[in-house]
């Protein structure tokens, strides 16, 4: 049986099938997810959900095929794991047997807003809520696109389907999310985590597209009145989707995107934010995203559905998404130029990074290929103090290829397009993590209207010692005393110390892409000791 549009088991690829509920509206999601005891309703009318055990994405059981002729291009190692395609097929065998006959939500989508390089992907879940989830992500077909729909990739998520004999076929444990690029097909067992299928269908763009020439990149993108777009590049934590989420500016997407010759593109249709200590004051626009058709992930609410924004009790990933339709403030193209300004974001907890610094083009392709980032203590279980952690391109987790394709790639497009790049660290200052204080998110936004509006141009500059950034002497709405790092230190020498300490952990890192083999050579722009 088939309703919302007519699938055949032997176009879904399974032996047989139940009720298919294809590509439901919201209000059919909602009368979904509560028949089925799923989730419960907020008192804003919001959908929540759980993940079960799983609260963010397992990195460590995510492989793909080693086959022809993908096998030659993907970078393989720690981040991309190999598996013998004689286990895919017997994983995506239990898939099908697990899935064919049952009840099961269908859920069509684009990723990509340019129509030239779009990929159509179809998602077959078991959970109304995940239907949900990717309905929120992806670029909802209109109708006449749904008649002729032919996807190009399908996920089937079994996420209660485990794989009991993961030791026999040498993987880390029974959860499974495996690609299969010759296939087209991606299978997902043992987690119920939607951001899953969210990143999966990223990493796949980030192999495709860079064989066109086109950048595909983990970063956000908003456009001012002038058309001037920025993107905002950033690991978990550093303020990617709270700083491009601007009332003033017109946002084109909080997360994945293109970039080709035509300009900046969005992947997707909507946001995927994080829910922690969120509050209405700080950060009104997503507050107030989060209304019915968002989903929420993991939070803590009292019996009568008031959300306790502050809660980690069962994640710190807490985690909400939503149409971008609900940030009233947003591009409806999902498109821009080229862009005028980038912006790298970073949250340091050593409190050595100085809230703002303008880069020159080596600088940009040194710190992009460094992805620099820290954990604080209490965020990770056995942090104690901040770690430094180093994600390529920042987005290391979802590059299928070297991160130099990347980064080439990166340099041409801003030297064809004569385009500004900048660091900003969101973190710490007078101190590293349990001395000084954290970047007050209203000065942040200073430095980003500094750099937005074109008036950081027009201050003086200094440069840093260890990392030989430039600063400028003063900025509107910034404490002076902060935009020197080392001068809000009350221990000079301690800073002098743990910032010798930093420096060297990227000299390290970087030495990676310093072989004599390839051309990404840009020690000389980054930290010396």
């Amino acid at each position: 049986m088939s309703i919302k549009g007519v699938l055949n088991a032997r176009e879904l690829g399974l032996k047989s099938v139940g009720t298919i509920y294809r590509n439901l509206g919201y209000d059919e999601l909602f009368e979904q997810e509560t028949r089925h005891a799923e989730g419960t309703v907020a008192a804003n009318g919001t959908m929540m959900v759980d993940t079960g055990k799983f609260t963010g994405r397992s990195p460590k059981d995510k492989y793909f095929v080693h086959q022809k002729p993908s096998f030659e291009n993907i970078a393989w190692g720690k981040i991309n794991k190999a598996m013998a395609p004689e286990v895919f097929d017997e994983l995506y065998a239990e898939v099908i047997d697990y899935l064919s006959g049952k009840d099961l939500y269908v859920t069509d989508g684009f990723c990509g807003a340019n129509e030239k390089t779009r990929k159509p992907v179809r998602f077959i879940t078991e959970l109304a809520w995940q239907s949900h989830f990717v309905k929120n992500m992806f670029i909802r077909p209109k109708e006449d696109e749904l008649a002729g729909f032919s996807p190009q990739f399908t996920v089937y998520n079994a996420c209660k389907l485990a794989n009991s004999k993961w030791e026999e076929h040498g993987l880390n444990s029974e959860v499974f999310v495996a690609f299969n690029i010759e296939k087209k097909a991606a299978i997902i067992g043992g987690t119920w985590y939607g951001g899953e299928m969210k990143k999966g269908i990223f990493t796949m763009m980030n192999y495709w597209l860079p064989s066109q020439g086109i950048l595909s990149m983990h970063c956000s993108a908003n456009v001012g009145t002038k058309g001037d777009v920025a993107l905002f590049f950033g690991l978990s934590g550093t303020g990617k989707t709270t700083l491009s989420t601007d009332p003033r500016r017109k946002l084109i997407g909080d997360d994945e995107h293109g970039w080709d010759d035509d300009g900046v593109f969005n992947f997707e249709g909507g946001c995927y934010a994080k829910c922690i200590n969120l509050s209405a004051e700080n950060e009104p626009e997503i507050y107030n995203a989060i209304q019915r058709n968002a989903l929420l992930e993991n939070v803590v609410a009292d019996d009568d559905g008031v959300i306790d924004y502050d809660s980690d009790a069962k994640t710190e990933n807490t985690r909400v998404s939503y149409p971008i339709d609900h940030i009233a403030n947003h591009d409806s193209s999902l498109k821009g130029s080229h862009p005028k300004n980038i912006i790298f974001l970073t949250c340091d907890a050593f409190g050595i990074l100085p809230p703002v610094s303008k880069l020159t083009r080596e600088q940009a392709m040194y710190y992009f290929l460094s992805g620099y980032t820290a954990k604080v203590a209490g965020t990770e279980r056995g942090v104690t103090e901040p770690q430094a952690t180093f994600s390529s391109c920042f987005g290391e987790a979802f590059l299928p290829l070297h991160p130099t394709a990347y980064a080439k790639l990166l340099g041409e497009k801003m030297a064809k397009h004569d385009v500004n790049a900048y660091l900003v660290n969101t973190g710490w200052v007078g101190g590293g993590y349990g001395v000084g204080k954290r970047m007050s998110i209203k000065a942040t936004r200073a430095c980003i209207n500094a750099i937005l509006d074109g008036s950081i141009n027009d201050v003086e500059f200094d440069q840093t010692r260890w990392f030989r950034l430039d600063i400028p002497r003063s900025l509107n709405g910034v404490d002076s005393q902060l935009l020197n790092p080392r001068n809000s230190w009350a221990d000079k020498q301690a800073f002098d110390n743990t910032a010798n300490r930093l420096a060297g952990m990227f000299i390290e890192n970087f030495k990676k892409y310093t072989t004599n083999s390839d051309d990404f050579d840009y020690t000389q722009a980054g930290p010396r000791v």
